[in-house]
């Protein structure tokens, strides 16, 4: 295919990275598709035509696109495929199309691997902002774990859950899908305390349980460790309401002092801000 003194240099690829544009390629997946249609017709390929076909390729992108626009690889792809139709080579399209998303799984099955030393190197390093997403979790191997094992989450999330169309604009920055190692999870959720004093907390086969509490002591540790389990299986933060009001009848039964019922709350924050979750950070509450 003769490109001299063709406009477009440049050309996107899908992950974002802008390369030199190789006009021959438009030709040879032309080629491939026609052959593959050919060889079931059993007939011979006209590379001329062939050739023909890639410069109204060639024309349309140049007329589309101005010398500093530059295309994607999927605009140019649809101009093929356009081409194609319009031209009246039905076949040769659909063989293009089915090219196109044969080449679109083995790139999404890729997307799916992660590149374990790239990963763990990239996190010790500190090299991807993603290590600092969120802004209380630490520099530690309980980071390392969660962080490594939040690629591979990610990477599922967005090839098996969110659309081809949301993936794509995540991929590309249009915007930012914030705990994609999260997306299989609740992110946010609020629980009933009452439930908690009426029952105790329990109720889960092989783990231990306590009944209900008696004391505000009693009352302030089962609070942290029902919320510290919860936010095990959510990515967001965990709360109680009413805690004022359901807590004042043991201040009560106590008989205890503004000094014993400071001392009790400032128990509860502390344990709460304890890294205790995975990746080493505290609860979210």
């Amino acid at each position: 295919m003769a490109d001299n003194g063709f406009r477009i240099s440049k050309i996107r690829k899908r992950d974002g990275r802008i390369v030199e544009f190789a006009p021959e390629k438009i030709t040879n997946a032309i080629l491939k598709a026609a052959q593959g249609v050919a060889v079931k017709d059993g007939r011979t390929v006209d590379k001329k035509e062939v050739e023909e076909l890639g410069n109204k390729v060639l024309t349309i992108l140049e007329y589309q696109f101005s010398e500093k626009e530059v295309p994607t690889v999927e605009e140019a792809q649809d101009i093929v495929e356009k081409v194609l139709i319009k031209s009246g080579h039905a076949k040769t399209a659909k063989a293009y199309i089915l090219y196109r998303q044969q080449h679109a799984k083995i790139r999404e099955a890729k997307d799916m691997l992660v590149d374990v030393g790239k990963t763990i190197k990239s996190y010790i390093h500190q090299e991807d902002w993603r290590v600092r997403e969120n802004s209380n979790e630490d520099y530690s191997f309980s980071g390392l774990l969660l962080y490594a094992a939040g690629k591979v989450i990610g990477n599922y999330a967005l090839n098996e859950i969110y659309t081809p169309d949301i993936k794509d604009a995540h991929v590309k920055g249009y915007f930012h899908i914030h705990d994609l190692s999260n997306a299989v999870i609740g992110y946010c959720s609020g629980w009933s305390l009452q439930k908690l004093l009426e029952k105790g907390f329990g109720g889960v086969k092989n783990k231990v349980d306590a009944k209900p509490a008696k004391h505000m002591g009693v009352v302030v540790h089962q609070m942290v460790n029902f919320i510290g389990c919860l936010q095990m299986e959510f990515a967001g933060a965990q709360a109680f309401s009413s805690t004022d009001t359901l807590l004042a009848p043991f201040i009560k039964a106590d008989d205890m002092s503004y000094k014993q019922v400071k001392q009790c709350m400032q128990e509860l924050v502390y344990s709460l801000n304890i890294p205790s979750r995975w990746g080493c950070v505290t609860p979210d509450t």
